[in-house]
């Protein structure tokens, strides 16, 4: 073997002694900042055959296209805009600090945006050949939550709880006038569960604007305590506990033209969920999925917008356990007199077109794919992002309209989005998997010919040192059923050695933590932990999304169970592991994850040594209606499903540290849950650790995150590892 000196080495691998760990602050925010794989900011199709984004400082927008030979071209800068808006709109000032992220084309020439000025905001429309504004509709500094009509001509908005809309020459009408208690047009109807990310909607011709009408006057005031006055001070929000009363909710439609306004008469009881709300083409007619507040039988009813009246009930649903409608109708832009509706009645979230009459044409589901997004429709055909390989992939799939056969467009596996040009001949294609960074392609839809614009290069390559990560599949608790998981080991891994578990948990339904994406899913706070020497560990139990309706609905009626059930089968995987130390094994989540933590470490406390609960619900009666109810029903509906999931009365099990935090301003897990539990260790003589974010709410966000993982590696370093 040929001699090699100390000196010649360090000539021919220079970047080996380069590479380090990560600091706990790119390990909160790096995967975001300087370790974020290069990408496309906000793409977009222009037309047909072009392609736009914001370059890398956001400060222009950029295009490619195929007339170009998709070479890369500046098409306008935020100081174009700039100059744009202070020749249109003299008695304001306007700065920009990036190009506008919301910008979307209204058409091949014509850029709209949302843009603030110094004493206002502005709806801004703008020709990109001539940099010209077009259009500008100002409103409210205070304004949120915009809506427009297709033609552009009406912007309405939110402010405080009312509605208001703004014409086109800017002149500004107040559409509802009510006092506290009543909420207009706001998407945090319903708390925003049912897929609800909207509150108001117009019809296609513009003449009618629709919106919900929440009273939650009735509703029980729940107090927030502000430390940041001299005294401290409540505010209270209105917080329906499971059980207890709830919001009433209406949909009105409000005539432009004549000023009326008319609520559809959704009936009784009062206390139900409106979803799916959607506008039929032909502007006369208004479906509503009403839900009953058991959420175990939903209703898809047309009503008439003229007046409100209930014309018929296209057709039911109803479930033993619950009926969770999260889309609304998909009307066939070829065919005004069908649409697509999303149910998962036959075990897997899938697509079925329907006729107005309510009548079935055809299911377009396909295999175990669980639908996830609309993509848009041709002539022929209708596209959609849905699983695959078991949850893990996210691909693209056409559906013919006609005979329901499904094609995936997409063959690269690991996880896909997309953008369609107008005609959908082709398409903008981004995917990343645990190898690949991300790769952007323009796909010919015919020919699935690929013209590659961006192939990222690893971030961290040369630069920080990430550990091995692993996914691997385990059996679940019922012997059957396939689980993902992800392994990271720790840095310099000796398998002669043992390590101690960090076992970061979720375990509720709607999150999924292991996917088939650039660092599987996982945060670089998981790396930072697996290079201070943890195994780190992540299991998607039964009860997690993406992988049809009976492994979701196993957890109905009694949350946590099958869960950890399944969290236990990942504890003996990494048992039988000779690497793992088994008596220092420890578990981390947040909010439902936080119910997990406290639940594993109460329940098998012989396995988990150490704990760190954040927001974590204590006991499901303190939860709200919409959520809580779909899974456990009510206290009084369900009693033992109460007992059975509550921490409190297991308490006494309590054996390892244990660190819970909360946000004092939490209106999503009401800071009562961790007080209660503090109370019960208190009464049974356990010590618990406890930390407060004063000023944060249901999570800790922005540099103050920093702090937060900084406080949670402390414990494991101090508690579990040494």
């Amino acid at each position: 073997m040929k001699k090699i000196t100390l000196f010649a080495f360090l000539l021919a691998s220079p970047l080996v002694f380069s590479q380090r760990n990560l600091t706990i602050q790119e390990a909160t925010s790096g995967a975001y900042t300087s370790f974020a794989p290069k990408q496309f900011v906000a793409p977009q199709f222009r037309g047909e055959n072009a392609i736009t984004y914001l370059e890398s400082t956001y400060q222009n927008l950029v295009q490619r296209s195929k007339t170009d030979k998709w070479s890369e071209k500046a098409l306008m800068s935020k100081n174009d805009i700039i100059e744009a808006l202070k020749e249109k709109i003299k008695d304001d000032e306007f700065q920009l600090y990036i190009f506008p992220y919301d910008y979307t084309w209204k058409t091949a020439d014509i850029i709209a945006f949302n843009v603030e000025g110094a004493k206002q905001k502005y709806y801004v429309e703008l020709d990109a050949n001539t940099k010209k504004i077009t259009k500008a509709i100002p409103y409210k500094s205070q304004g949120k939550n915009e809506t427009l009509t297709s033609k552009g001509n009406y912007l309405a908005w939110l402010e405080d709880n009312n509605i208001f809309l703004t014409d086109e020459n800017g002149k500004t009408l107040q559409i509802t006038n009510d006092k506290e208690g009543i909420v207009n047009g706001s998407d945090y109807t319903h708390r925003q569960e049912f897929g609800i990310d909207k509150g108001m909607w117009f019809s296609e011709d513009g003449n009618n604007l629709l919106y919900y009408r929440k009273d939650e006057s009735m509703v029980t005031d729940y107090p927030l305590i502000d430390f940041a006055s001299r005294v401290a001070e409540v505010k209270d929000i209105k917080y329906p506990m499971a059980g207890m009363k709830s919001e009433e909710v209406t949909l009105v439609v409000y005539n432009i033209a004549t000023g009326k306004k008319v609520s559809l008469q959704t009936g009784e009881p009062k206390e139900q969920f409106l979803t799916m709300v959607t506008w039929d083409p032909s502007n006369e007619f208004v479906y509503v999925g009403v839900l009953n507040r058991g959420q175990d039988h939903l209703k898809l009813n047309k009503y008439k917008a003229a007046d409100g009246s209930f014309v018929t009930t296209l057709f039911e649903q109803k479930s033993k356990t619950y009926v969770e409608p999260s889309h609304p109708l998909f009307f066939n832009p070829n065919n005004p007199k069908e649409f697509i509706y999303v149910t998962d009645i036959d075990g897997y979230r899938q697509m079925y077109l329907y006729n107005t009459s309510g009548k079935l044409v055809r299911k377009l589901g396909y295999n175990q794919v669980v639908f996830k997004e609309l993509s848009g429709f041709d002539k022929q055909h209708v596209y959609y992002l849905g699983t695959a390989n078991k949850g893990l992939d996210k691909q693209l799939y056409q559906v013919n309209l006609k005979n329901g056969k499904t094609q995936k467009l997409t063959d690269v596996t690991g996880t896909h989005t997309v953008a369609f040009n107008d005609s959908k001949t082709a398409f903008y294609d981004q995917y990343s998997n645990t190898a690949v960074p991300r790769v952007v392609n323009i796909v010919d839809v015919k020919s699935r010919k690929k013209e590659e614009l961006l192939k990222a290069e690893n971030p961290y390559e040369g630069k920080v040192t990430l550990p091995k990560m692993e996914m691997v599949t385990i059996k679940s608790a019922d012997g059957k059923t396939d689980l993902n998981g992800r392994l990271i080991y720790p840095s310099d891994f000796d398998a002669a050695k043992k390590y101690p578990v960090m076992v970061y948990v979720y375990g509720g339904p709607h999150a999924q933590l292991v996917t088939n994406t650039w660092l599987g899913g996982a945060s670089l706070f998981d790396f930072y932990m697996a290079q201070q020497g943890f195994v780190v560990f992540t299991l998607d139990n039964r009860g997690s999304d993406n992988r049809g309706r009976d492994f979701e609905h196993i957890v109905h009626r009694k949350l946590g169970q099958a869960e950890m059930a399944d969290q236990m089968k990942g504890i003996d995987f990494l048992k039988s592991k000779s690497f793992v130390d088994k008596d220092k094994i420890g578990v981390y989540g947040w909010s439902f994850g936080g119910f997990m933590t406290t639940s594993l470490m109460l329940n098998h406390p012989e396995t988990f040594k150490v704990g760190v609960a954040g927001g974590p619900v204590i006991d499901w009666k303190w939860y709200e209606v919409m959520y809580g109810e779909r899974y456990m029903d009510t206290p009084e509906e369900n009693p033992e499903g109460y007992k059975l999931t509550s921490t409190l009365d297991k308490v006494s099990n309590l054996q390892g540290r244990l660190l819970m935090i909360h946000g004092a301003q939490d209106p999503v897990v009401v800071q009562q849950h961790s007080m209660e539990f503090i109370e019960a260790c208190i009464k049974a003589g356990k010590q618990v650790d406890y930390f407060l974010y004063p000023t944060h709410e249901h999570n800790v966000s922005g540099k103050d995150r920093i702090h937060l993982n900084a406080k949670i590696a402390d414990y494991f370093m101090t508690h579990l590892k040494k």
